[in-house]
């Protein structure tokens, strides 16, 4: 008697337990330009852990992501420019409708930790500072990253590509803040938020206003997404009120 009643007691608490689950969790991949990485895997663990679902995060560069996905890369969500996702979605890889503004960035100068801070609060402090660096590092423009395609262009703006590209150490993804943190280059031109999380190195500030570039993120649900319902969810969770003290961390800002 006493057995059977164990047994049954092991099977409620069985049950209650199932209960606070969700019916099916799911797996969601998200697919995110390389920017945005750090805020989808700061957000990431709370919403596993308030949904049951799990998320499985890859990036890349705006371009390499575009590749991947005109490749028949499979997907569930993808964080990109808007410009990306409105072209996503002409091309029926991105759900219409689906398109979520999130966050915006700036460009800013990066030394290494400890290192004398360099003068960029004009434009012309800028120039001098970059052209008194020994080297200075930056994406590689043929990569896709924006970061890298809007300063190689800047160097022309500026009329000094020809002094600047002959030391230019350029880096295929990631962070270029690794360059400087590690003595490869001297001064580093990178998005904000992927200079916040290198440890290492300084912040020397953003570009100055006149020359500022701002890209902007969106996120899109797939149109083959495995679980619409599930990675609808975690879209809405990249914009909604749990993301914004993160975003204000990793150095960016929100967009509606």
């Amino acid at each position: 008697m006493k057995s059977h009643m164990y047994r049954a007691a092991i099977v409620a608490s069985a049950v209650g337990l199932c209960g606070l689950l969700p019916a099916s969790a799911s797996e969601i991949k998200v697919l995110s330009a390389g920017a945005f990485k750090q805020v989808v895997v700061a957000l990431a663990p709370d919403f596993e852990k308030q949904t049951g679902h799990k998320v499985t995060i890859d990036n890349g560069t705006v371009g390499e992501l575009k590749k991947r996905i005109d490749g028949g890369e499979a997907f569930d969500v993808v964080v990109s420019t808007p410009g990306g996702i409105d072209e996503f979605i002409a091309a029926g890889k991105v759900a219409a409708g689906s398109k979520q503004m999130l966050a915006s960035v700036g460009v800013g100068v990066v030394v290494k930790q400890g290192a004398p801070k360099p003068d960029i609060s004009t434009v012309e402090a800028f120039k001098r500072a970059l052209l008194a660096a020994k080297s200075v590092a930056y994406i590689d423009p043929k990569s896709g990253g924006s970061s890298g395609i809007y300063f190689d262009k800047l160097l022309e703006k500026l009329g000094i590509a020809d002094q600047i590209r002959p030391k230019a150490k350029l880096k295929d993804g990631g962070h270029v803040a690794d360059l400087i943190a590690s003595g490869e280059a001297e001064l580093g031109v990178h998005q904000i938020s992927e200079i916040v999380p290198v440890k290492g190195v300084t912040l020397v500030g953003p570009l100055p206003k006149e020359i500022q570039n701002l890209t902007v993120y969106a996120a899109g649900l797939g149109a083959s997404a495995k679980d619409k319902e599930a990675s609808g969810e975690f879209v809405k969770y990249l914009s909604g009120p749990d993301a914004a003290a993160v975003l204000k961390a990793k150095g960016m800002d929100k967009v509606s």
